[in-house]
């Protein structure tokens, strides 16, 4: 093995000389050789490790079997710890695959990733593993793939501007929707700057100009939604005002640790897609629900934890220099692994009595040895009452006084120092009060140090003034805080005494830390579950706010009375609320209304109810069945870009085309307005054609337009059905005028409203001869343009055998009923049946 101590830096000799590298011919790149040092013919120069992998280019079968994929991977930090973005290109495929995700402490997407991908080489920063300092993410797959070759290279390579701009040269015309996608995926943009620039090194090549496929990948078991969507739906940021928390983030957002808010965050951003794990949350928010003690008991504890993955983070690493800042950081991240871990056991005893398989599971995780093992480690060394709390001159007491007395002597004497010139500093103040007759008092701040601070109105003061010998005075409203040269001579006294009772603390607490590093990774385990707690904790108080729903998991999408969960949060009154129902029979959805009627808010809650669905919260609705997405598209919105110089037009066909060429089958698409960029005929048909597409396809779709001539498309595809929202006309008191007043009532077939857009503009303040000129026209382009598709019988005959169909084999499929009941329900299908012939009197022998 060629790796070196747990604490050091990964070393391989590819790190040290990337130059050694032999010569590899016969790999298929699109690359323009620079001509090699060593030769004078241009060619291109590939890759291998120095252990592990070699290639004989007379076996055809080991020439395939070989790994030759090199793979970048960077990890965000901070706040952004935990989202991933990765790029790897195969040196015998000139194809760039891009991924960027949210991932937990144990990083099992990125590993599942990279064990479908099976690299020749991983590219990781320096940073990741600098000597001491070697991040979580590194250590876990330098640990799962030994024999692939690791590269680091310096953290300046991952630039997501320069990944831009290189994806921009080399990604090829046919996949420049690409840009769509990872325009804000600045992770997976800088592990593709370093990429490129490593491969273009090792190479010694750079691929031509538009010569790379470029694609995007969401990660597995995760429904994929771009980050246009994203912003569409606002599930994460306000498209308003982006510190508003009108969002279904903030709708969700019960939360009561980062991690637990960090988690539901990549949850509603990459929704799970397998039934039976989301079932399994469902199961738990359930008992949530119906157990007030265990709902209760589970916040109470989980509201105590701090975070946990920072804290993590921060313990695992070994500093290069000790200063008197990481000596303390040290002690004050050993005080909160000791809160954390005597949460441990109440956290226990709230789950002890649960039923559901997953809080089952999460109970007997807690059971590990190795947290009693840690704090029992602790808890020799450091005070039974030394706990987290709030305040800087508390925290700073208890960092003080964490370690136990006779541990080191000299400790014991710094800590009798300290409180001694804390008492004088005390004492002092009480003295100046005295001379002074002023109501002074003893305050602290990590700035300043101890300082007086004083309540008293101006006009009590002698002179109007503080006395002189007092400096660093300053007023907020009738407090003063000052200071005075003794009070600074001691502060630096008590300053110094500190630094040595930090001093010999950190050695303390460093040996301490050494002992449990060997049992430290149950602590992973246990962020992870509070993380879930804390979101599921969170679906169920949104629950309690609402009237919400379990969903089910069928091939339907059906809703009884769904509302927007964003309104209801905004809104006075209760939103109005609509159904839905969606088959793989009838797919396509088309609805028409006036401006204003209520069609974007209900594609977006149809959404966002999905979304809810899939990442095992209650839905907002009486009742509730999905099918699993895959994928959700969004194109709503007619603006401009002016960033990329996309008129309002390129911006659409941008999206459409992005949408037809990423949808499958079990995709969920949401099309609001096609087309109104460009002139009516056009818009038109570029509408009929891209639902003519998207009708092949099995995804539901949901598509709004003010194009009434794409509503007679039913009469050719009986899978398509039209919907409309309802507005009724209320003439004013004085009788003169008709006003429109918006329902919101989704209604079947397509709305019978005439020039409604006339009817909006009467409301605006635009000129009444205006108006009355744009009637007139109107009405004689109407009449010349208006030949409406007429269903012949045939085809509502065909329409109604298909509609039958489709609904024995859903009955088939889904059915519950008994055979008495289920009889019932036939007879009513054929009724229906022979309703909707246009010839009642003959009756189909299929029926």
């Amino acid at each position: 093995s060629y790796f070196g101590d747990k604490s050091s830096c990964v070393e391989n000799a590819n790190t040290l000389n990337l130059t050694s590298s032999s010569s590899v011919r016969g790999l298929n790149s699109t690359c323009i050789g620079k001509t090699p040092l060593s030769s004078g013919r241009s060619g291109c120069r590939s890759h291998t490790p120095l252990m592990g992998y070699s290639v004989t280019s007379s076996s055809a079968v080991s020439a395939h079997t070989v790994a030759s994929v090199i793979v970048a991977v960077v990890e965000g930090r901070g706040l952004a710890r935990g989202e991933v973005g990765m790029a790897s290109i195969d040196l015998k495929n000139p194809e760039m695959i891009l991924s960027q995700f949210a991932d937990n402490t144990t990083y099992a997407k990125v590993i599942t990733k990279l064990k479908i991908l099976t690299p020749l080489e991983i590219i990781m920063s320096n940073t990741a593993c600098d000597a001491g300092n070697t991040t979580k993410l590194f250590s876990l797959i330098t640990e799962h793939f030994k024999n692939v070759t690791f590269t680091t290279v310096q953290r300046k390579y991952f630039n997501e501007t320069k990944g831009l701009e290189y994806i921009e040269q080399l990604c090829a015309s046919e996949f420049s929707t690409i840009f769509m996608e990872i325009q804000s995926k600045y992770y997976c943009l800088a592990a593709a700057a370093a990429l490129l620039k490593y491969v273009e090194f090792i190479q010694n090549a750079v691929y031509a100009p538009k010569s790379l496929k470029v694609r995007f990948q969401g990660s597995e078991k995760t429904a994929m939604i771009d980050s246009s969507s994203a912003q569409n739906l606002e599930l994460v940021i306000n498209n308003r005002d982006s510190r508003n928390g009108h969002t279904l983030l903030g709708v969700l957002n019960y939360t009561k640790t980062p991690g637990g808010s960090r988690r539901l965050r990549s949850n509603i951003l990459e929704p799970l897609v397998d039934a039976e794990t989301i079932n399994t949350r469902l199961d738990c928010v359930q008992e949530l629900l119906q157990d007030e003690e265990l709902f209760f008991g589970l916040q109470a504890v989980i509201s105590k934890f701090l975070d946990t993955e920072q804290l993590l983070s921060v313990l695992v690493q070994i500093p290069k220099q000790d200063t008197v800042k990481t000596a303390e950081s040290k002690i004050t991240n050993l005080i909160y692994l000791k809160h954390t871990l005597e949460l441990v056991e109440p956290l226990k005893a709230a789950l002890r009595s649960c039923n559901t398989q997953l809080l089952k599971a999460y109970y007997n995780s807690l059971e590990d040895t190795r947290f009693g093992i840690i704090l029992e480690k602790i808890t020799t060394v450091i005070n039974d009452d030394t706990r987290y709390t709030k305040g800087c001159l508390s925290m700073r007491t208890q960092k003080c006084y964490a370690v136990k007395p006779n541990i080191n002597e000299f400790l014991d004497i710094a800590r009798r120092t300290y409180t001694e010139i804390v008492d004088d500093i005390a004492g002092m103040i009480t003295q100046l009060a005295e001379k002074y007759s002023l109501p002074m008092k003893t305050s602290f701040s990590s700035a300043r140090g101890f300082f007086i601070q004083m309540n008293a109105d101006c006009s009590t003061l002698p002179n109007g003034q503080l006395p002189s010998e007092f400096t660093k005075i300053t007023r907020m409203k009738n407090t003063y805080s000052f200071t005075s040269a003794d009070l600074i001579k001691m502060n630096e006294r008590c300053q110094e005494s500190l630094r040595e009772i930090y001093h010999m603390t950190y050695l303390v607490v460093c040996k301490l830390l050494n002992e449990i590093y060997e049992h430290i990774h149950c602590l992973y385990k246990l962020s992870d579950i509070v993380s879930m707690l804390d979101m599921l904790l969170s679906f169920a108080h949104a629950c309690t706010l609402s009237d919400y729903v379990r969903p089910e998991f069928t091939d339907t999408l059906a809703i009884k009375q769904g509302w927007h969960p964003i309104l209801e949060k905004i809104a006075v009154e209760k939103p109005v609320s609509n159904n839905t129902y969606l088959t793989e029979g009838n797919n396509f959805v088309i609805i028409t209304g006036p401006n204003m009627s209520g069609k974007s808010t209900y594609l977006k809650q149809i959404a966002l109810c999905q979304i809810m669905a899939q990442i095992g919260s209650y839905v907002p609705a009486e009742y509730c069945s999905f099918r699993i997405a895959e994928q959700i598209f969004t194109r709503i919105g007619m603006d401009d870009d002016i960033e990329t110089n996309a008129s309002t037009f390129m911006k659409e066909m941008k999206e459409i085309t992005y949408i037809i060429q990423n949808a499958n089958d079990k995709s969920l698409i949401i099309i609001d307005e096609l087309g109104r960029g460009t002139s009516a005929e056009e818009g038109i048909g570029i509408c009929y054609a891209a639902c003519e597409y998207l009708l092949n396809l099995k995804a539901f779709t949901l598509f709004a337009t003010h194009f009434l001539e794409l509503c007679h498309i039913d009469a050719l595809y009986p899978n398509v059905e039209n919907y409309h929202f309802e507005v009724q006309h209320v003439r004013s008191s004085a009788g003169n005028k008709e006003k429109i007043a918006y329902t919101y009532t989704l209604s079947k077939g397509y709305t019978e409203e005439k020039n409604y857009g006339l009817k909006a503009a009467e409301v605006s303040s635009l000129p009444s001869s205006i108006i009355l000129d744009a009637k007139e026209i109107t009405s004689h382009i109407a009449k010349q343009i208006l030949h409406r598709q007429k269903s012949t019988p045939e085809m509502m005959k065909q329409r109604a055998a298909y509609q039958l169909a489709m609904r024995l084999v859903q009955t088939a499929r889904n059915s519950r009923l008994d055979p008495d009941s289920l009889r019932i329900y036939l007879k009513a299908l054929k009724k229906k049946y022979e309703a909707s012939c246009p010839t009642p009197g003959k009756n189909d022998e299929r029926c």
